[in-house]
């Protein structure tokens, strides 16, 4: 039977996409050379190990809405799910290579997103889980199926620049905010009635208002 090994050897943005997307450069061996492998149908969680890193102050507080404030880090800092990838590897013999496609947003809504932003420096640890099925043939020549076992997993460092330099290639010194319908529909009433021309006139027009409460502008 197929005894394969799973390991990530490299990370680069999808060029020319359309949206955000890293491709994880995936490394499967066959540790039994017995079997030809015919296909994997490959399932691929991508978790964010949180606590295998350190953070400095700015990040704990940008990691505050995530976590907590850190004095409770010891009970609330914990892995993270990131996203779930579906990838077919066709065939091969002992050694193979494939992408494991992973769409990214700067939606900061969205937990991993707000992680991300947080981090100023370093690398992002992440583990990846694998299941699926392989497909391979007996020595007799017959077709047979096997499941991934469910202890198959590596470890990654994705340097923080990777998605730092790929939101920058498509938000160009931008970021998201996204607002409930009713919120947005009185904040575009306001800009119309004092007749900014761009949503940073209107956030510009507004931040003074927090200076009073101690709120930096």
């Amino acid at each position: 039977m197929p005894e394969l090994a799973f390991s990530i050897a490299g990370v680069q943005a999808a060029a020319r996409g359309l949206t955000p997307l890293l491709q994880f450069k995936l490394v499967l061996t066959n540790r039994s050379e017995s079997e030809a492998i015919q296909a994997v149908m490959l399932h691929t969680q991508i978790q964010i190990e949180a606590p295998r890193r350190a953070y400095n102050p700015r990040e704990q507080a940008g990691l505050s809405e995530l976590f907590g404030p850190p004095e409770q880090w010891g009970q609330s800092l914990r892995n993270k799910l990131w996203a779930i990838s579906h990838t077919t590897v066709s065939a091969f013999a002992g050694r193979t290579e494939a992408l494991l496609p992973v769409p990214c947003t700067y939606d900061l809504n969205v937990a991993a997103t707000k992680y991300f932003y947080a981090l100023e420096s370093g690398d992002v640890p992440l583990l990846f889980l694998f299941s699926g099925t392989v497909f391979y043939a007996a020595p007799d020549g017959q077709l047979q199926i096997q499941q991934i076992s469910w202890n198959q997993e590596t470890h990654f460092a994705l340097p923080v620049n990777v998605w730092r330099d790929l939101m920058e290639q498509h938000y160009p010194n931008s970021a998201w905010l996204a607002l409930q319908r009713e919120v947005f529909d009185r904040l575009y009433a306001y800009k119309r009635a004092r007749g900014f021309a761009t949503w940073e006139q209107v956030i510009e027009g507004l931040l003074p208002a927090l200076e009073p409460e101690g709120v930096p502008a």
